[in-house]
């Protein structure tokens, strides 16, 4: 049962998310795309967890971008801290999935070559039920038939109203850096 909830979820998730690119022509899209976060503090067990296999859609007439990860695709090296992650922190039988939606700011893509670009992107993550506004720089760059995007940003769980346990608090950062690397081929 909860496999075919999880198929459901998805399928709309998905079908909610691509309804975003209504015209193709114009859109770049990576289904593949790695999103890694990190909330280790020193002394302590890494907390880190990375997925292959976020999705991310760029119009590049509007510059408009937004990205999608399903936060049961997240994995850990210790299987218990992934059970834990999805359980008791981030609900994701409840919150299924983690959501950008942004704009790349003062972007020209005809000036796009293999010179990384330092572009500014601003938008709303949406995750754990909460939204929170993100403003970063991003390496954006030409790479053959494809386009480029790196880049990371700090969030508090704090911001998504994730508890942590007062016994794991000190073991936890109190901000944790998520990473992004996307590779957008045209559709």
């Amino acid at each position: 049962m909860k496999k075919i909830k999880y198929i459901l979820v998805l399928s709309i998730a998905i079908s909610a998310f691509t309804s975003f690119t209504v015209n193709a022509q114009n859109k770049y899209l990576d289904k593949n795309g790695t999103i890694t976060f990190e909330a280790s503090e020193k002394l302590f067990e890494e907390v880190k967890a990375q997925t292959q296999s976020a999705t991310a859609i760029l119009n590049i007439e509007t510059y408009e971008i937004a990205a999608l990860a399903l936060v049961k695709g997240f994995r850990f090296k210790n299987s218990l801290m992934e059970e834990h992650f999805n359980e008791n922190y981030i609900e994701s039988d409840t919150y299924p999935k983690a959501i950008f939606k942004g704009k790349l700011l003062a972007f020209d893509s005809s000036t796009l070559n293999e010179t990384p670009l330092d572009v500014v992107v601003e938008g709303t993550l949406e995750l754990h039920g909460k939204a929170k506004d993100v403003r970063t720089t991003l390496s954006v760059h030409q790479n053959e038939d494809a386009i480029a995007i790196k880049g990371s940003f700090n969030v508090a769980p704090g911001d998504f109203d994730i508890e942590i346990p007062k016994i794991v608090r000190n073991k936890i950062a109190k901000e944790v850096s998520v990473q992004i690397d996307f590779n957008l081929t045209k559709k």
